[in-house]
């Protein structure tokens, strides 16, 4: 009896010794080179002028860029900054005042007017995530100061972004 746990305990010691030696080749097949750790390579490389670079891709990536080319025009949940909400009289026009003052200043942001009865809201952005909307939050919280940030079906992000 003690031979034979003597001999399963040999084998288990021999086994636990083998793998801590694939670990080891493993570990250093993985490592990186130290003197690149916190360099910039594009400033290291030396500069030519013109350069070729060729790249290979898997039809994956390529099956997924088509697919989001296809997602074009479609929504997801996502969030906006509502710059403004009433339904006073002559919230129509404050409202066409509120976009246009905002276009104005932030072209390169999407703005939205919408009637819901009674109210007329202008929302601006696409943003996929709360903190993104919160950033444009605190940028205009001066010039619009009722604005607050909603969830909403946004414009699905555009490939070139």
């Amino acid at each position: 009896m003690k031979k034979i746990v003597a001999l399963i305990f040999t084998a288990a010691l021999m086994l636990g010794l083998g793998s801590i030696n694939a670990s080891a080749q493993n570990a250093e097949e993985a490592q990186v080179d130290s003197t690149l750790i916190g360099k910039d390579i594009f400033k290291i490389m030396p500069s030519t002028g013109e350069a070729t670079v060729t790249v290979h891709q898997s039809k994956e990536v390529e099956r997924a860029f088509n697919t989001a080319v296809k997602e074009k025009g479609k929504t997801i949940n996502g969030y906006r900054v509502r710059i403004y909400f009433d339904n006073k009289q002559g919230a129509r026009e404050a409202s066409q005042a509120a976009m246009a003052s905002f276009k104005a200043k932030y072209p390169g942001i999407a703005a939205y007017k919408t009637f819901s009865s009674p109210f007329h809201k202008v929302t601006v952005g696409n943003f996929r995530t709360k903190s993104e909307a919160l950033k444009l939050l605190n940028a205009i919280k001066y010039e619009f100061p009722s604005s607050f940030i909603v969830k909403e079906k946004i414009d699905y992000p555009a490939v070139s972004n």
